[in-house]
């Protein structure tokens, strides 16, 4: 029970984690549409925390820039959709699965 418990909590804590990346790599995509002000605070910090993940993607997959057009984003939403039914479902189910007595 507590083993359950435990990847539950896991799996809450990475699906939230997954959530609030989700957003921010959207409000960022989005961001880049109205050229906002560099030294605002925010950007940023949106700039710090998607900049990382798009530099390893551009280095792992260079077609990622077709055009002039960086689909960098498209992708990590893609992979997080992809962590969150596979590895955090997994882990609800590994969590919720029978619990045998002590």
């Amino acid at each position: 029970m507590i083993f359950g418990n435990f990847f539950t909590a896991i799996a809450g804590l990475l699906d939230t984690v997954l959530n609030l990346y989700f957003w921010i790599v959207i409000i960022s995509a989005l961001l880049t549409w109205v050229r906002p002000d560099p030294y605002n605070p925010i950007v940023r910090f949106l700039h710090a925390v998607t900049e990382p993940v798009y530099y390893r993607l551009r280095r792992w997959l260079p077609f990622l820039i077709l055009g002039g057009f960086d689909l960098s984003p498209i992708v990590v939403l893609l992979i997080i959709q992809f962590v969150q039914r596979f590895l955090v479902q997994s882990l609800y189910n590994i969590g919720m699965g029978p619990h045998l007595p002590l």
